[in-house]
């Protein structure tokens, strides 16, 4: 058992000496030192001998493996020591270029677009995202009635337990007054409430709607809501804002046109639309074939919105405007889907 085991050593030893990288010495120690290696199944064997063998031999082969073990080591720390001094960095070469990110185009025109209207004077504002049925619809003359409401499918958020509302002898659940806006608008009456009259801002933001996507809608979209009040406002001052902001987003002499429309908020109503730009006005499915794309919703601040903002209508008067951010990109780019801003496609997003 004694040669079986010193022969089995003088093989190591012999292996040993002609490794000649790590790679080699790493299947060398699995073959004699892992877990099916020779000289693992040869100290498992021990277990079968008799207790005077046993006691002899298993201090023996204990021996052999830590030594074996301690050569192992040596060699791999020289082989080490050797791959590294081989190694060397060239200063002199070019570094690896590292890919460098890039906005959205949502983002990019957004940025533009808060540009173009601080410098006509207007602060930026931001609103939250979940409101309440107030600012979201009441204050903007939208009661619970109104079949206004029924023009935008809207997701209601349901009331948390601790919302509920205690009775003498019971409860009931509370109505549900949290809604994922549906419109940045709500923010007309937040800012009026805060800074009053004379008054100019933007409010851009994420909104959501209820409903099915197509080339030109999707559930969730960024607008940019605008309010300006102060004395002697009128629908020309609204129209040369327009003007204004469209030439300088589009970067070219958009063909305009401005008819009736009806939003419960403002009186009278108007909307703004731009010839397609992605085909040209001969019609596509991006402006539903008609050569026209919806861009803008506005008009005058209705009497009773600014009530609901503190505002007394006999003295001040105003206008509103909002637009789909998105659908601004797909004009000032040429595309002709909405759903591809939020698919997640990269060889879309690194054109810009």
């Amino acid at each position: 058992m004694q040669n079986k085991l010193k022969k089995l050593q003088k093989e190591i030893i012999d292996s040993l000496g002609k490794v000649k990288d790590l790679k080699a010495l790493r299947e060398l120690e699995i073959k004699y030192l892992g877990r099916k290696g020779e000289l693992t199944k040869f100290l498992r064997g021990i277990a079968k001998l008799k207790e005077e063998e046993k006691k002899s031999i298993g201090k023996l082969a204990n021996d052999i493996k830590n030594k074996l073990q301690d050569k192992f080591n040596k060699i791999k720390e020289d082989l080490s020591d050797t791959d590294t001094k081989g190694s060397y960095v060239d200063v002199t070469l070019p570094g690896k270029k590292i890919k460098q990110g890039h906005l959205h185009p949502i983002t990019i025109i957004q940025n533009e677009l808060e540009d173009l209207f601080k410098a006509m004077g207007f602060m930026i504002l931001n609103g939250p995202e979940l409101e309440s049925d107030y600012y979201n619809f009441e204050a903007l003359n939208i009661p619970k009635y109104h079949p206004a409401r029924d023009t935008q499918d809207t997701f209601f958020i349901e009331p948390h337990p601790d919302l509920l509302l205690t009775k003498e002898r019971g409860k009931r659940e509370a109505e549900s007054d949290l809604v994922m806006r549906t419109h940045t608008s709500p923010m007309q009456i937040r800012a009026m409430q805060k800074y009053g009259a004379p008054l100019r801002c933007v409010v851009p933001g994420r909104v959501f709607r209820h409903e099915a996507t197509d080339a030109s809608h999707d559930n969730t979209f960024y607008q940019l809501e605008g309010l300006m009040i102060d004395k002697d406002i009128s629908v020309s001052s609204l129209i040369s804002v327009m003007k204004e902001m469209l030439s300088g987003i589009l970067k070219l002499d958009a063909e305009i046109r401005v008819r009736p429309g009806y939003f419960p908020f403002v009186e009278p109503g108007l909307e703004v639309d731009v010839k397609c730009t992605i085909c040209g006005g001969e019609g596509c499915p991006s402006c539903k074939h008609s050569g026209w794309t919806e861009m803008i919703g506005s008009g005058m601040v209705h009497p009773k919105v600014l009530e609901y903002g503190g505002i007394d209508p006999h003295e001040f008067s105003g206008f509103a405007f909002g637009m789909g951010i998105d659908r601004l990109v797909m004009m000032r780019y040429g595309i002709n889907d909405i759903r591809l801003f939020y698919g997640g496609d990269l060889r879309f997003l690194s054109q810009f």
